[in-house]
């Protein structure tokens, strides 16, 4: 490679090795893989060789097929703590949330970013159960009868079947944790700190 190839060349020249390991450790055939994705043979043989370079066309299946995300394929850097991929989605009524994490299980957890979302509640009912942790900023949250402003450091826990809405409490976003299982799972609380009156 010359002083003067192009930056991501080196990313690329990566990937083939990648794909070679990743069907060897899948246990795959050249001729399985291009059943399950629909790449001829010797394409894939070109790819893993390096003698194909790797499209999104071409990588979208194979990274499919191996369960990974696109970036672990082209080997693209790690943002903040490796074992979670920090990746927004856009709330519908406005903001943004981030789950923290990487598999399905009971309870999920979530970093949210609300916004001001007006004066007029627009409340939602669904099923499940939410634990919130203001981490930044003040936030409203209006449940059921109750209508609340949460500072940091404070917590609300709530059935979703309840109506409720919530939102920035002011004109600055605020952030919370939230902690949230579709079916009713709750978070138990198993430890508190000890009093001085407390024995040894």
């Amino acid at each position: 490679m010359t002083d003067d190839a192009p930056p991501y060349r080196a990313v690329l020249d990566e990937v083939a090795p990648r794909l070679r390991r990743l069907r060897a450790e899948r246990g795959l055939t050249l001729a399985a893989l291009s059943e399950t994705t629909g790449i001829s043979k010797s394409t894939l043989s070109r790819l893993e060789s390096g003698q194909r370079r790797p499209t999104l066309e071409l990588l979208l299946p194979l990274a499919g097929v191996y369960r990974v995300p696109l970036d672990d394929l082209v080997g693209a850097p790690e943002v903040g703590d490796p074992r979670i991929r920090l990746n927004p989605h856009p709330l519908p009524s406005g903001g943004m949330f981030i789950p923290l994490t990487r598999t399905p299980g009971p309870l999920q957890a979530f970093k949210m970013i609300i916004p001001f979302r007006g004066t007029e509640p627009a409340f939602r009912t669904h099923e499940g159960y939410e634990w919130l942790y203001v981490l930044e900023g003040r936030l409203r949250l209006i449940l059921g009868e109750h209508d609340l402003v949460l500072g940091p450091g404070e917590a609300a826990e709530f059935d979703t079947r309840v109506p409720h809405w919530f939102s920035s409490a002011d004109e600055r976003p605020v952030e919370v944790l939230s902690l949230f299982g579709r079916q009713g799972e709750r978070m138990h609380v198993r430890a508190k700190p000890r009093s001085a009156a407390d024995p040894e």
